[in-house]
């Protein structure tokens, strides 16, 4: 694996008296991107929220690069350089592509001072946006909605991008999209990613690495490059 970025262990994390996650560990080397698999339910999308600072810890660390953040708040992983694109994308309907946007650039926070964000990079990436620039985020596409979603998460700059299901309910066309954007980001800003994913063929076309999970637990580790996800999909079932 690269350099750690982020390192989990014996992360824990519940629902009231529901024990959620148990003992996950699990790391993201700088610049890597890595795929967390599992069937509905059984606790990808806490642990995302458990990164994020959305969900409490009830045991475990979590360490981005050397610092431990278990006890910060939200928005101030965020400002540490950590991205979240939620399930649902989560964008304002109300707001236009470019006031979503200018939402973006508040997880800047101290690292840099406040001014006017700078969303024409961000239009040369998804050049779909910048048509819409003045449509409202109610009326776009799921697959504008997502492209809007992941440009808006940029805008902070994240050193980590955290993924939930980004192709879900989404056209072939845009899922092709969605994977050219993602390379450019790894490639040519340098952003690690963690992405939950049903859809193993987008799973292996972004990922180096993946981690699968039971009932809260990660069950299987390894690399994409060393598997068929054939024999993953078994695993899902569980």
């Amino acid at each position: 694996m690269r350099p750690a970025l982020l390192a989990l262990e014996g992360v824990g994390s519940a629902y009231g008296m529901s024990q959620v996650l148990s003992g996950i560990a699990l790391g993201v080397g700088a610049g890597e991107a890595v795929a967390l698999l599992g069937r509905n339910g059984v606790g990808k999308t806490t642990l995302l929220r458990t990164i994020v600072g959305l969900q409490p810890m009830t045991g475990g660390s979590i360490v981005l690069d050397d610092t431990s953040i278990a006890r910060l708040p939200a928005y101030r992983r965020a400002r540490l350089g950590i991205g979240y694109v939620p399930q649902g994308r989560g964008i304002f309907p109300q707001l236009t592509v470019e006031e979503n946007l200018s939402v973006g650039a508040s997880a800047l926070g101290g690292r840099r001072p406040a001014v006017t964000p700078d969303v024409e990079p961000l239009y040369e990436l998804f050049p779909t946006l910048a048509r819409l620039r003045a449509r409202k985020g109610g009326v776009l596409s799921g697959g504008e909605q997502q492209q809007l979603a992941l440009a808006r998460a940029l805008l902070g700059k994240p050193r980590l991008l955290l993924l939930d299901e980004p192709t879900e309910g989404i056209q072939p066309s845009i899922v092709q999209e969605i994977e050219r954007v993602l390379g450019r980001i790894r490639r040519e800003l340098g952003v690690a990613l963690l992405l939950v994913e049903q859809h193993l063929d987008f799973a292996w076309s972004i990922a180096d690495r993946y981690y699968v999970m039971q009932r809260g637990t990660i069950v299987r580790a390894g690399h994409t490059a060393g598997e068929s996800p054939e024999t993953i999909e078994p695993l899902l079932s569980v």
